[in-house]
């Protein structure tokens, strides 16, 4: 059973979060719908993907912050966050099934007979290997700059969805 029919969700509110899954859902409608270029539905998915990410990364993670804090208040539609999270967890586990499958069974497969496959830089030959590590040396880890700090008070930005390391020099 889905948790928004468990619950019974207030019919006179739309849940928050269950809203922006569903605008998520029509965002990946246009992944799947075959009347868009093949490299516009590729798009779509990764818009999808990027902003379930930040989904998880904001409102996720306040509601297991309201949960840790044994916050039980309800939203409108009468949802505590554990039950919320029930929600969104039934509610993604079916999007990303549809998201897995696009890529898998309709775009990867379009993709190759276009001429562009996707592969793990172990399925690559050593020369391939050789000329991908040499463009990456000279021409991406010159603009992966290093980011500075001094011991002041305030914590540092750090972009989301980035490779950050913390080293501590003595």
């Amino acid at each position: 059973m889905k948790a928004r029919e468990k619950y019974n969700c207030h019919e006179r509110y739309v849940n928050r979060e269950f809203s922006w899954l569903q605008f998520n859902s029509r965002v990946l409608f246009e992944a799947e719908n075959p009347d868009n270029p093949l490299l516009e539905r590729c798009k779509f998915l990764s818009i999808f993907e990027s902003n379930l990410d930040e989904f998880y990364m904001v409102r996720v993670s306040g509601l297991i912050e309201q949960v840790e804090q044994k916050i039980t208040a309800l939203t409108p539609d009468g949802l505590t966050p554990d039950e919320q999270l029930e929600l969104i967890a039934d509610e993604v586990r079916d999007l990303r099934q549809r998201a897995a499958h696009i890529w898998s069974n309709d775009l990867s497969p379009a993709l190759a007979g276009n001429g562009i496959v996707i592969r793990k830089f172990t399925e690559l030959t050593k020369a391939e290997q050789s000329a991908l590590t040499e463009h990456f040396q000279n021409r991406v880890f010159n603009v992966c700059t290093p980011l500075m700090l001094d011991p002041n008070p305030t914590f540092p930005f750090i972009s989301n969805l980035s490779l950050n390391l913390a080293v501590e020099l003595k």
